[in-house]
């Protein structure tokens, strides 16, 4: 097992009893500066009209930023936590995957920044978030 694919497996397997699990989110690629996470669109995750909700869209994003911002910040003293989330929702879709990657804009000690695009199974972008997150030192117990 190549040392993508442990990472991948390890952040998975930690996520299986969360809100990703439960909508069946997948970290599928990591590199240099970005890690991406897939979504099926299914009526789990529909609008009662049956396309995507925005609320299941902005939970992919800042699933797949806040983890970025863990791994990259990559220091076991602190906890990453979301400040400010936004997004456009610029297409619709009903059905198939998507797929979240988390892009680093700054990666501050305190704080960190990241572009997050969703998109479809044909690159269609069919979300542009931002995300902001901050590391905080762990409280000593």
């Amino acid at each position: 097992m190549t040392d993508k694919n442990k990472i991948l497996k390890q952040a998975n397997d930690a996520c299986k009893e969360t809100l990703m699990g439960t909508l069946d989110m997948e970290f599928v690629d990591i590199g240099k500066d970005y890690i991406t996470c897939k979504m099926p669109v299914n009526n789990r995750v529909h609008q009662p009209d049956g396309i995507l909700h925005g609320g299941a869209t902005l939970a992919l994003a800042e699933s797949v930023g806040s983890f970025a911002s863990r791994f990259f910040i990559n220091n076991p003293e602190v906890i990453v936590r979301g400040i400010e989330l936004s997004a456009n929702h610029l297409k619709s879709i009903s059905k198939g995957d998507v797929y979240a990657r988390a892009s680093k804009i700054h990666l501050g000690r305190t704080t960190q920044l990241w572009e997050i695009k969703i998109t479809d199974n044909e690159n269609n972008l069919i979300s542009l978030a931002k995300l902001t997150t901050i590391a905080i030192k762990k409280n000593k117990k």
